[in-house]
C-alpha cells in the first residue's frame, strides 16, 4: 500500500514538474529568483522532447508499481487521470518533437513577457 502510494506520488509529482516546465516562467513573473529553477527545468523537459530521452520519473515510477505487485495502470484516480496526460497513447516521435516545440514556444514567450514586465519596473 505504502508503495503503491509512492508511486502515485510519483505520478503527481511528474505532472507537477510537467506544468512546471511549460508555464513556469509565468511565476517567474512574480518571483524572478525562480529563473533559476524554472530554465534548467524548461532545458531538461526540452530535451526529453527533443532528443528522446527516457526521464528518470518513468523508470522509478514503474519499479515502485513492481514492487507493489502492480501490473498495469489501472486503479484510483491518480492512475486514470494523470498517467494518460504524462504517458499519452500512440506518442510518436512526430509529436513529442511537436511537444518540444510548443514547450520552446510557450517559454520564450512567458519570459518575453517576464522581461518587458521587469524592464517597466
Amino acid at each position: 500500500m505504502l508503495i503503491s502510494l509512492a508511486a502515485d506520488l510519483v505520478v503527481v509529482f511528474h505532472l507537477l514538474f510537467i506544468l512546471f516546465v511549460l508555464f513556469g516562467a509565468l511565476l517567474v513573473a512574480w518571483k524572478p529568483w525562480l529563473a533559476i529553477v524554472h530554465l534548467p527545468a524548461a532545458a531538461w523537459g526540452m530535451a526529453v522532447e527533443f532528443l528522446h530521452l527516457y526521464c528518470p520519473l518513468t523508470p522509478l515510477e514503474n519499479s515502485l508499481r513492481k514492487q507493489a505487485g502492480e501490473q498495469g495502470y489501472a486503479g484510483g484516480f491518480v492512475e486514470h487521470y494523470l498517467i494518460a496526460l504524462i504517458y499519452p497513447a500512440g506518442l510518436t516521435m512526430s509529436i513529442q518533437l511537436w511537444l518540444g516545440a510548443v514547450v520552446l514556444v510557450i517559454n520564450v514567450l512567458a519570459y518575453a513577457w517576464v522581461l518587458t514586465r521587469l524592464r517597466r519596473r
